[in-house]
């Protein structure tokens, strides 16, 4: 278990990696586009956020637990997932299509975080589809041949895991405090949500996922392991929640 600390130095330091070459031409095909672009535009837009509403949820949690770094923790962890959008945006550019501007899973998904002030309701949300992410931009990426394509999802997905671990970390900080009785319920809660939503993901890109070889059981089969993996880490006894306070080394 890290500290806010610890995370604030992890996103300081990982934004100076530089791992896209732009001077590479993009060399999509005009079939690749046809299957790819759809699930391109949409999740380049998700990636847009300005994030206010989680950085106001979060800064009324990290204050009445006393952690305000986590505020600017959660700001890098925005930044960070802008980054991936504004790559995405300026590939979409480079390659002469457009950006869209709506879309009814980001509309969706943005309703819910709109009317969510809930830090423990949030940082399931953005588990959920941070691990969608990572089967979502392998396949992207196994989808096309284009050189510049892969460096931009293989950018992201060095990027989707300390995601996803800086959002269970914090998970299990909320788990843990909760009352022994409303244990139980939430895990049933957490099991619905997670594969609700990881269905919702499936049928908006299907044909993005099975273009990069994730036929819809491979799907399944791939979310249930990082569900049990996610719920694993969440309910760990209290001795495996530690906060580790070593510096984090550039």
């Amino acid at each position: 278990m890290h500290t806010s600390n610890y995370w604030i130095g992890y996103f300081q330091a990982n934004a100076r990696h530089k791992r896209v070459n732009w001077n590479l031409a993009p060399t999509i095909t005009q079939d690749e586009i046809a299957t790819i672009l759809p699930s391109l535009q949409a999740w380049q837009l998700g990636e847009t956020s300005e994030g206010e509403h989680l950085i106001a949820a979060s800064t009324r949690y990290a204050y009445r637990l006393g952690d305000p770094d986590y505020v600017d923790a959660v700001k890098l962890f925005i930044k960070e997932e802008q980054k991936h959008g504004n790559n995405l945006g300026r590939y979409i550019d480079k390659i002469g299509q457009k950006r869209i501007k709506n879309d009814w899973g980001d509309t969706l998904f943005r309703k819910v975080r709109y009317f969510n002030t809930s830090m423990e309701l949030w940082t399931l949300a953005v588990i959920v589809v941070e691990s969608t992410a990572q089967i979502f931009y392998q396949a992207l990426k196994d989808a096309t041949h284009c050189r510049l394509l892969k460096d931009i999802c293989t950018d992201i997905l060095i990027d989707e895991a300390p995601h996803i671990t800086f959002q269970t970390e914090r998970l299990a900080i909320i788990f843990e405090g909760k009352p022994a009785f409303s244990k139980a319920w939430r895990k049933v809660v957490y099991k619905h949500f997670f594969h609700a939503t990881s269905c919702l993901v499936w049928y908006a890109h299907k044909k993005l996922f099975m273009a990069g070889g994730v036929t819809f059981d491979m799907y399944v089969k791939k979310m249930q392991y990082k569900y049990n993996k996610t719920i694993e880490a969440i309910t760990a006894p209290p001795a495996d929640h530690r906060l580790i306070t070593v510096k984090y080394e550039h």
